[in-house]
């Protein structure tokens, strides 16, 4: 008799197919961000438990990391004030540039919610948080010269000439909206 394998066809499992696939690296920074703000609350005098911090908490933490900002941010008697390339060095402080507060305050509203906070108690989303941030940015664009507007999105020119080279001119009525009238009282598309 000829003994016959019963060994089922299996594909080798690698190694690769056993471990989760390395998280990204906002993950990361999420991460190494959450438990720098825990540590922080936990080194807090008093210690500070997570349902107990507020909007407040948070401003601090933010005043602390300041100290380890690499941002010039010249005081409004600085004589570089508004200058974005100032010629020469100044004892003004080096603060946190606003873009990276705002990007911590995103990591960190997300990894509240992740680890259990309820969105409606959020403090990373508090409105003294929004007011901070916004202030911040107010003072930094005009003390190094810099504006934070938001970027229009530019328009493809080749794109709008060719549709407007395809596309047969409105009539004037259809133009411009009469006195009292709103541009979309002549829109008669679907509005997605």
């Amino acid at each position: 008799m000829e003994l016959i394998s019963h060994q089922a066809n299996k594909n080798p499992i690698t190694s690769a197919q056993l471990t989760p696939p390395s998280p990204s690296r906002y993950e990361n920074q999420k991460r190494r961000d959450w438990n720098t703000f825990c540590q922080y609350l936990r080194n807090h005098r008093p210690p500070l438990s997570l349902p107990s911090c507020s909007g407040a908490h948070v401003l601090e933490f933010l005043r602390y990391l300041d100290q380890f900002g690499k941002t010039k941010v010249h005081h409004q008697n600085c004589a570089f004030f508004g200058l974005p390339n100032p010629p020469a060095p100044c004892p003004c402080p080096l603060r946190q540039a606003w873009g990276s507060l705002d990007a911590l305050i995103g990591r960190l509203r997300a990894a509240y919610e992740e680890n259990g906070g309820p969105p409606e108690a959020n403090p990373f989303a508090s409105r003294a948080v929004r007011l901070y941030l916004r202030e911040v940015r107010d003072f930094q664009a005009k003390a190094r010269g810099v504006s934070y507007e938001k970027k229009r999105k530019r328009v493809n020119r080749q794109r709008t000439q060719t549709l407007s080279q395809t596309q047969p001119p409105l009539p004037l009525q259809q133009q411009q909206p009469q006195q009292g009238q709103s541009v979309m009282a002549n829109y008669s598309g679907a509005i997605v």
